[in-house]
């Protein structure tokens, strides 16, 4: 639920997330097409903004739509945007939607998580480089992270786990500061602290030949073969629900011919 810091006022957070931006306040007026004055005004608690003035300072800060309705609230206003579960009968075309994308993906694997990496949908190519994961990180609620980096999870199999891990918690610590989620920072300290072994994967399980991959991949072991991917992240353009916002779609592609052979091999 969106929620607005008791006492604290819309200028201030404006602040907070100019500043967090590295915006000077005539470099944020001149993108708003307001004045510095004016902006000052706002910071100050001087000058009330209008609802459209916040959303539109809002979108040039890219601050989430979620903290959008915080900033609503703070000065007084409604929120504008809806936060409708993924059950919802509204939502059932997004849902259709994201089906149909995930099934016509495979056999290459794809998966949809919220903003804190809660797996939402995921298709059977994903379901094969799970497969004999214990029982405690299968259980719901799935989180990517968690399954990938923990011990026990997906991180042996992955050959280049330091490299890999590297980029996640990276990754991570973007959104952290871009969206400034609790959640976000409590998953990013635990799968942080994650204990990490010299290499993964099996040393008996023989490394592909070299390929020159076009992005980090993902090496990762299935059945005494080392699968390559690199990784594609979609999100959903000027969204209007705050469910919507934190959606994310991975798609691993298969970063080389050997691994496009072997999934095609192994598909329903």
């Amino acid at each position: 639920m969106t929620t607005a810091a008791t006492g604290t006022g819309v200028g201030r957070l404006l602040r907070d997330w100019r500043e967090q931006r590295r915006l000077s306040q005539l470099e944020l007026a001149l993108r708003a097409d307001s004045s510095s004055r004016h902006i000052s005004f706002i910071e100050t608690g001087r000058s009330r903004p209008s609802e459209e003035m916040i959303l539109r300072l809002a979108e040039h800060l890219e601050v989430p739509v979620r903290e959008r309705n915080a900033l609503l609230l703070a000065a007084g206003y409604a929120p504008r945007y809806a936060q409708t579960p993924l059950d919802d009968p509204a939502m059932s075309a997004l849902r259709e939607g994201v089906e149909r994308l995930l099934q016509g993906y495979e056999p290459y694997p794809a998966i949809v998580v919220d903003g804190t990496y809660n797996v939402i949908a995921a298709n059977r190519g994903i379901a094969m480089l799970l497969a004999g994961l214990p029982e405690h990180l299968l259980t719901p609620p799935l989180n990517a992270m968690r399954i990938t980096l923990h011990p026990e999870g997906l991180a042996p199999r992955i050959h280049n786990l330091r490299e890999w891990r590297e980029h996640l918690l990276a990754q991570m610590k973007r959104q952290i500061a871009l969206e400034r989620s609790e959640a976000l920072r409590e998953l990013f300290e635990e799968v942080a602290a994650y204990p990490l072994a010299e290499s993964g994967g099996a040393s008996d399980v023989p490394e592909p030949e070299p390929y020159p991959y076009v992005a980090l991949p993902l090496r990762i072991e299935h059945e005494g073969r080392v699968l390559s991917f690199v990784s594609s992240i979609s999100t959903f353009n000027t969204p209007m629900d705050v469910t919507v916002a934190e959606l994310a779609i991975e798609t691993l592609l298969p970063a080389d011919p050997a691994t496009v052979k072997y999934l095609q091999s192994h598909a329903p």
